[in-house]
């Protein structure tokens, strides 16, 4: 969420941001936001003084009635008694243009780093860095991903229909083996760079949601358990971020870096065709998640540090990847610098993302109110930042497609202490 201080000292800037991202209405709904803060200030002035007076005005009635002047305090009670109806029309007042305050600054979205550049729609992104690695040379009876499942008994598509519905994929067999090689492997690599693992709940509460800038942006592809008032999570940055809502952070305290697996659920809303078919987009996978909350001075260098972690288990998984920096238009709703990672899928021919590397700078700790306390004793807000290390469905259809032979499909060397064997026949 954007400081009120930084709508009303830079709102040149922010214009300029805003228009960046294809923000409509932007001049008038920053006009909106500062006309309600200062109502919300004058309110609250006013509601102080009434309570002030009704105060002040209590303690002299039982003054008046201890000297005998009972007249006069009754008087001075039906004064009391307006004040006290003048202030509840005030507090009420003030509880919805604080509530409508809050609605405008929710809906605004983050601004975008300098370096992020323009542009309307993904077509826009730039190539950050270009193809590493090799891509394989497969031959004429290549498949997809898919058709390999199918042939080797990998995952099961209809079975997942037939259970649940479309887009929640049983895996089985080595394919079972394999995504839980994936996960630990992940996982043993993040400890290894010092995060620490959490296990969090696979559900959380509209306090959460909003925290991470679910809420509002992404309610219609989260699913919702109505009863409950629950929201399962479409990612593990929403609950390890929210360990540290609400709390004061000492600056030796930094880096607090945070790692954790969870299945993760999305409805993805509106998604067919060709490039979703097979694991491209599920609504229910794993993803090993990283997350950080640093010193603001140091984020942009954590961002590269988290960079060349994600960066490092593509190379160990001999995966051909190349690094995408988001546009302006392509950047999701709570991000200032977000760089896509990409597989090439030599059998579909095409560019997979499995893994999307942000930072927030404030834009998370303000709305989770998540503070540290700095040199001079004040309390500032922190950063946060997140990463796939990695998101499992496009790992596990580039490893197949891209390592399948005439004897079946190899496994990376270093995968092959946690799944077993090295190769699925």
């Amino acid at each position: 969420m954007l400081l009120l201080s930084t709508i009303r000292e830079e709102r040149d800037r922010l214009l300029e941001g805003l228009a960046k991202r294809n923000f409509n209405n932007a001049e008038a709904t920053l006009d909106k936001v500062v006309a309600l803060d200062d109502e919300r200030k004058s309110t609250q002035t006013q509601l102080d003084q009434l309570l002030s007076e009704q105060k002040s005005l209590s303690n002299e009635i039982g003054n008046l009635f201890k000297s005998g002047k009972a007249e006069e305090a009754n008087a001075m009670k039906v004064k009391v008694t307006n004040l006290k109806e003048e202030s509840n029309v005030l507090e009420e007042r003030f509880k919805a243009v604080k509530a409508e305050l809050e609605t405008e600054l929710l809906g605004l979205p983050n601004l975008a780093h300098t370096s992020v550049p323009h542009g309307s729609t993904e077509e826009d992104n730039e190539v950050f860095k270009e193809l590493t690695g090799t891509i394989p040379e497969l031959g004429a009876d290549t498949m997809p991903h898919w058709e390999l499942s199918g042939k080797y008994g990998i995952f099961d598509l209809k079975l997942g229909v037939k259970l649940t519905g479309a887009g929640f994929p049983v895996f089985k067999g080595q394919g079972a083996r394999l995504q839980r090689a994936l996960i630990s492997f992940f996982l043993d690599q993040a400890s290894a760079a010092g995060y620490t693992e959490y296990v969090p709940p696979l559900m959380v509460n509209e306090d959460s949601a909003r925290g991470t800038g679910q809420l509002p942006d992404k309610e219609g592809q989260m699913y919702y358990v109505t009863e409950d008032d629950l929201y399962l999570i479409p990612t593990a940055e929403v609950p390890i971020t929210n360990v540290y809502r609400n709390e004061i952070l000492k600056t030796e305290d930094f880096p607090i870096k945070m790692c954790g697996y969870t299945p993760c659920f999305r409805r993805e809303a509106g998604s067919y065709g060709a490039d979703v078919k097979g694991l491209n987009r599920v609504h229910q996978f794993d993803k090993v998640e990283i997350v950080q909350v640093v010193h603001p001075d140091n984020s942009y260098d954590t961002l590269t540090e988290m960079c060349n972690h994600v960066e490092g288990l593509l190379q160990k998984l001999e995966l051909p990847y190349r690094i995408l920096r988001l546009c302006a238009g392509d950047l999701g709703f709570a991000s200032a610098l977000t760089f896509d990672f990409e597989v090439y899928s030599a059998a579909q021919k095409r560019w997979l993302e499995v893994s999307s590397v942000s930072n927030f700078e404030t834009f998370q700790t303000n709305r989770l109110k998540l503070r540290y306390r700095n040199e001079e004793g004040k309390t500032t807000l922190a950063h946060t930042l997140n990463g796939s290390a990695l998101a499992l469905p496009r790992i596990i259809a580039a490893l197949l497609e891209n390592n399948q032979t005439s004897d079946g499909i190899t496994i990376p060397d270093v995968l092959r202490k946690y799944t077993g064997f090295d190769i699925i026949k």
